[in-house]
């Protein structure tokens, strides 16, 4: 029986004009680049916060010029009340919460030997915790509003791939990656598909330490056969498409945009 694909002729923008999607962390570095995509093609975006809000503040106003529509929460997702608080406000402003980008996160760059205890616990409540019950309060509004909807989140090639010296970041990575495959399989008969994005090396500020040694740069561009690191726009393109009815039949798995450096070796 041959089957007709209804999103074979559409646009990227078609497919996001008026989806209401939310971006944590969306007011720098991967998430910004994000908010700015999905933004321009359509999506009413919300950009949740936890700092700088000038910078928020601007983003507002240049997609509005662009014919966009965005507004911006301040709310922490390491803590459950904020989290619940920008699910109602999106609710609250737009009617509906269509896909749930779960993109804020921390790293300490520190040995296992030396982690301290404050410091797992910190990275562990803004990586994972705070992306499970971004999940489960997603979901469930999801389900209520009827309809499904999509849940992306910003993962890493080190939820798979060991990173030594971050071992907390690996650790609650490689948690997101479980979360997705088995709430991904849990929520797929509620219409609700969840998919991570698993970048490699990006510049932004959190790599701004690597991108201002040339030496470091050399080094990793070196393990990396593409030979460069990736623009944060190219993690947007690969959410936008996600975010879209195009990607409707994925879920419960990672795609990563890494440039092969998972890949990468140097030979026999």
């Amino acid at each position: 029986m041959t089957t007709t694909n209804p999103y074979a002729n559409a646009t990227l923008a078609t497919l996001l004009k008026d989806k209401v999607i939310v971006v944590t962390g969306g007011n720098s570095g991967i998430g910004k680049a994000i908010v700015e995509r999905i933004a321009r093609l359509g999506a009413k975006v919300v950009i949740d916060y936890r700092s700088h809000s000038e910078v928020t503040e601007a983003m507002e106003v240049e997609i509005g010029e662009l014919g966009g529509c965005s507004f911006g929460v301040q709310a922490d997702v390491g803590k459950l009340e904020d989290l619940q608080r920008l699910i109602d406000t999106t609710v609250d402003r737009f009617g509906r919460l269509d896909v749930m980008v779960n993109n804020a996160g921390i790293e300490t760059r520190a040995s296992i030997l030396d982690t301290t205890p404050e410091d797992y616990d910190k990275v562990l409540n803004i990586n994972l915790r705070g992306v499970f019950f971004a999940t489960q309060y997603a979901a469930k509004q999801m389900i209520a509003q009827g309809g499904g909807g999509r849940i992306i989140n910003i993962s890493s090639v080190h939820e798979d791939w060991p990173m030594p010296n971050n071992t907390p970041y690996c650790v609650a990575k490689g948690g997101v990656r479980m979360l997705t495959r088995t709430a991904g399989v849990e929520l797929a008969a509620h219409g609700v598909t969840i998919v991570n994005v698993g970048p490699g090396a990006v510049a932004t500020p959190i790599n701004d330490s690597t991108m201002h040694n040339p030496e470091l740069l050399a080094r990793l561009n070196a393990a990396i056969p593409m030979g460069r690191m990736a623009q944060p726009e190219e993690v947007a393109s690969v959410v936008a498409f996600l975010a879209s009815d195009a990607a409707s039949y994925i879920t419960a798995t990672s795609i990563f945009a890494d440039g092969g450096i998972m890949q990468s070796s140097p030979g026999l």
